[in-house]
């Protein structure tokens, strides 16, 4: 087991987990910078568009660029990437306000959710400096990290022997659902376009480059870490292009 994940004792048949990363991988995808070019093509060449459609995208990597530095955004939506995300609920809260996904979630309703909940890691920085709106985080102590880590899994312990407490009743699990906490792991499906995924990539993760600072919260920042990889393979002259136009999603 790495230092990332602990187990504390839940019951003979549950081990409640504390894990400090998230899951992001790719499920399918229909993405190409190639598909960027079709797209465009169609608004000057019409049906002579879909001569482009296995063209090299290389040869068109001007037009890439033109389309993303002057803000041409739709022929970026015709790439499409599903990916399967495992994050905690607080996470998902933000990445839900993001519209331009589609999500499938798992349904505590409909089944007993499993004992992983997240903890900070010794690296995730635990002090807020400044004033709402100017405001950085520092690390903290270790005497800090210590006391987070183990009012996590108090909380985390108690909230799910709760859980498990009222279903073992008969208790429907839609309602016992209810006393467990924001850290508890949750997985979905996530479907979206690259101009979708650029988005989120400007607002979701902190870069020097960027034209429009951000400053999100690390947990999804993490998320966002993820995506970009994936991305920058599958379509790296479109990535490209978004970086050194100031990762502004056109």
């Amino acid at each position: 087991m790495n230092q990332s994940q602990t187990q504390v004792d839940s019951s003979p048949s549950q081990e409640i987990q504390f894990e400090s990363d998230v899951t992001v991988s790719l499920v399918k995808s229909s993405a190409s910078d190639a598909d960027v070019i079709w797209a465009a093509r169609v608004s000057t060449a019409g049906e002579r568009s879909q001569e482009s459609i296995n063209q090299d995208a290389k040869a068109a990597s001007g037009l890439i660029n033109f389309l993303m530095r002057e803000r041409h955004g739709t022929p970026f939506e015709h790439s499409v990437m599903t990916f399967y995300v495992k994050a905690p609920i607080f996470v998902w809260r933000e990445h839900m306000r993001h519209r331009t996904a589609s999500y499938n979630e798992e349904s505590g309703r409909y089944r007993v959710l499993e004992p992983v909940f997240y903890v900070p890691a010794e690296d995730r920085k635990l002090v807020q400096v400044g004033k709402p709106g100017a405001y950085v985080f520092e690390a903290g102590t270790n005497e800090q990290y210590q006391i987070a880590r183990k009012e996590y899994e108090e909380a985390c312990t108690q909230s799910y022997h709760a859980y498990q407490r009222m279903l073992d009743a008969g208790i429907a699990r839609e309602v016992a659902r209810g006393v467990l906490p924001v850290t508890i792991y949750s997985s979905a499906y996530v479907t979206m376009n690259s101009r979708g995924l650029m988005n989120f990539l400007s607002l979701r993760l902190k870069s020097e480059g960027a034209k429009f600072p951000s400053y999100p919260q690390r947990e999804i920042e993490m998320v966002a870490e993820k995506y970009e990889s994936i991305f920058a393979e599958l379509m790296p002259i479109t990535y490209r292009s978004f970086v050194d136009n100031g990762r502004v999603s056109p």
